[in-house]
């Protein structure tokens, strides 16, 4: 099994169905909370429709910034990303398999597998819990890190209780008749 990898979170890119707030100061009137639409634009004032897909907020802000300097004189334009809806289902976590409850749930920032398992209601008398494992995307490929959640749950061992990241998906497998777990 490979070493658990930490991901850096990566820049924000806005999405489809994210809600923006543009804001012009001191010119109100061009200032507005949007819906980025399917096609991946929005519609501004003086300016027509502008991509908004794809980017960071701080570089639609510029190219915002820099489409109004023929209108008005040096804009100051913030965007920011008020809902973020487009990444729902990418910040996510997974756990599935022999617990309680398998689900998929919104990641939040400093879970754990602990956390996760607790939440699916913990494992069920079928669980071969010494064998699941935690699958990572990383560099654009799954990895596998095996999770010992036996020594976890009864011992209190925390060495393989890693921090999740988004997109992390955990396997609870069953117990086995051959493997002499049953």
């Amino acid at each position: 099994m490979p070493k658990v990898s930490e991901i850096q979170p990566e820049p924000y890119l806005i999405g489809i169905g994210d809600t923006i707030s543009i804001h012009v100061w001191r010119n109100p009137e061009l200032s507005q909370s949007i819906v980025v639409r399917p096609d991946g634009y929005i519609s501004m004032p003086l300016m027509g429709d502008v991509k908004a897909d794809g980017k960071e907020p701080e570089a639609l802000a510029s190219e915002i910034s820099v489409a109004l300097g023929e209108y008005i004189r040096t804009p100051e334009v913030t965007v920011m990303v008020t809902n973020p809806s487009s990444k729902e289902f990418r910040n996510r976590v997974r756990i599935t398999g022999q617990v309680a409850t398998p689900q998929s749930v919104s990641f939040q920032p400093g879970m754990t597998v602990l956390d996760l398992v607790l939440m699916a209601g913990g494992v069920t008398d079928f669980a071969a819990d010494d064998r699941a494992v935690m699958h990572r995307k990383v560099d654009g490929e799954y990895k596998s890190y095996r999770l010992d959640l036996e020594a976890m749950i009864t011992d209190g061992d925390m060495s393989t209780n890693y921090a999740l990241q988004p997109g992390d998906v955990i396997s609870v497998p069953r117990k086995q008749l051959f493997r002499g777990e049953l």
